[in-house]
């Protein structure tokens, strides 16, 4: 069966929800949002976030094409009209990095999502996401990412502090990222972060605007 079933998903989906319609807006636009799904893993989220908005565009977008096949599957088996077909995305790459276009995606987004990636890939990738959203988010756009983060150089908790020993060990390129390196990250790419929120198992939603 192609369609994935994430438990991650099913668990951090409902709690990022309310988050991701106050950022983006739950009120009906004056046209359509694009917004853009980097890692988007098995699909369940998309289907979740895309059912909240409906008048919004939603772009999945994943390495792996199995999780592309799972998005498409997902997509079908729920019947979400305004999820795109989902298209391939390496945001290490330079055509990314330097704002080529994408698959169909317009080149000026609202806003890119991306949920629990960047610290099970290397730091080259949270440069290319940054660089690339700096370059395509439109005027107050933003960047709203999701995940476990050490503030002020520590962890939050131990459990997350036996997390990051856990990826280093299975990729040493791998790890927690600490929210000022991000910040400063975001600043070279001329963005701005303006929202840190707790959420439930001690991650965050880190919120970075054009």
């Amino acid at each position: 069966m192609s369609r994935l079933d994430f438990p991650s998903a099913v668990r951090n989906g409902p709690a990022i929800l309310p988050v991701l319609l106050d950022i983006v807006g739950s009120a009906a636009p004056a046209r359509p949002r694009h917004i853009l799904e980097v890692a988007s893993g098995s699909g369940q989220h998309a289907c979740l976030f895309a059912a909240a908005l409906p008048d919004d565009v939603w772009w999945p977008s994943d390495i792996d094409p199995a999780h592309i096949e799972s998005v498409r599957a997902w997509r079908a088996h729920k019947g979400v009209s305004n999820i795109k077909d989902p298209v391939f995305l390496d945001v290490s790459q330079t055509s990314w990095r330097e704002g080529a276009p994408l698959a169909g995606v317009p080149p000026r987004i609202d806003a890119i999502l991306c949920v629990n990636m960047i610290h099970i890939a290397p730091w080259e990738a949270a440069c290319g996401l940054f660089e690339g959203a700096g370059k395509r988010l439109c005027p107050g756009g933003h960047l709203i990412l999701y995940g476990p983060y050490k503030m002020d150089g520590r962890h939050t908790a131990p459990s997350n502090a036996a997390f990051d020993q856990s990826l280093k060990a299975r990729d040493p390129r791998w790890g927690v990222r600490a929210r000022e390196d991000l910040d400063e990250l975001a600043q070279s790419c001329g963005l701005v972060r303006t929202h840190c929120i707790a959420m439930p198992a001690n991650n965050f939603v880190l919120v970075f605007s054009a």
